[in-house]
Formats: C-alpha cells, sequence, structure tokens
C-alpha cells in the first residue's frame, strides 16, 4: 500500500513529475495552476513548506514503492481546530481507492497528529467521483459553493463526532439512508 508522507523538500522532483503528467488531467475538475506554477515551482515549494513549519498548513504526498507520488493530500487554513482539506490523485491512479485512502490517512493524522477537530472540504458537481470520495469518508454535505464560477457542494467532517453521530454496524449513522 502507497505511503502518506508529510511533504519534505526531497520530494520536490517526484512532485513537480505529478503535477506537470496531471496537469490536463487536474484541469477537467479544478482551475489550472498555469504556466508560473511551473516555472516558479521551487520558490513555490519553499513556500509552502515554510507555512508548513509555521503550522498554517499541512501537506502530504501518498507515494508508491517506487518513490513516485500517487496523490497530493493537503490542510491548508489551519486556524481554531479547523482546517480544509484539498486532495488531487493522478490519473493512472484513479478508481483504485486511493484518494479514499489518502483522505482517511490524513483526517486521521489530523485529529491525531495536529489536534484538528473539524474539516472543511469542497468539490464541483462536475467532479462525481471527489463527491463520492468525501461521502465515503464520513463527510457531510453542507450546503452549496461556488468554485471559481463552477457549482459545487461544501462538506464538514467532524473529527471528534458524538456517540450519536459515530457510524454504526453496517456503517451508517442514524438518518442515513442505503
Amino acid at each position: 500500500m502507497p505511503e502518506l508522507e508529510r511533504l519534505a523538500t526531497h520530494h520536490a522532483y517526484v512532485l513537480y513529475r505529478f503535477e506537470r503528467e496531471n496537469r490536463a488531467y487536474f484541469a477537467r475538475y479544478v482551475p489550472d495552476r498555469g504556466d508560473d506554477y511551473f516555472d516558479l515551482f521551487a520558490d513555490r515549494l519553499a513556500a509552502l513548506l515554510d507555512e508548513q513549519d509555521r503550522g498554517i498548513c499541512h501537506f502530504h504526498v501518498l507515494v508508491d514503492d517506487d518513490g513516485f507520488v500517487l496523490g497530493r493530500f493537503n490542510l491548508v487554513d489551519v486556524a481554531d481546530g479547523s482546517a480544509e482539506l484539498g486532495y488531487r490523485v493522478a490519473e493512472r491512479a484513479a478508481g483504485r481507492g486511493l484518494a479514499q485512502y489518502g483522505v482517511r490517512r490524513v483526517s486521521e493524522l489530523a485529529r491525531d497528529g495536529y489536534g484538528l477537530r473539524r474539516l472543511v472540504a469542497d468539490a464541483t458537481l462536475a467532479n462525481p467521483a471527489s463527491l463520492a470520495v468525501l461521502r465515503r469518508t464520513g463527510f457531510v454535505e453542507a450546503g452549496a459553493v461556488d468554485l471559481g464560477g463552477e457549482p459545487g457542494l461544501r462538506h464538514v467532517l467532524d473529527l471528534h463526532p458524538t456517540p450519536e453521530q459515530r457510524p454504526q454496524a453496517g456503517g451508517t449513522r442514524p438518518g442515513d439512508q442505503r
């Protein structure tokens, strides 16, 4: 199984390659990062690692046995026990359950490693796979959002649910329908 690793300087090349190889694929679902992202990649990575060192964000990469990045799972805008989750998985790795695995792992880290109580994640309606991952990992729909001119849905995950909110046998919560 791939490992979820905290982003570090030694990931620079494989992260750049991941973003470059999947640029067109990602642009189908989220706004393109633009040429400057790639032209100034080293500076951007240094800035991200600085934000991570200051606890503003927590960046992670899902790495396969050969050291290649299969996905990114980021917690940004950390404040008051909450953070925003963003993630993306390589096209060649899509459909293998890696997004769900990565979201679960980073959610555990958010709770147990970073002391967070709540995660927020948005996905466009045009990205049903991401919406399904959020539902399968316990996120609850919290309303409509505009994502760069695209309609989307906001989801929230309470990392310290009350007993009534915890999944029961069979994986459902009271009121959930199968």
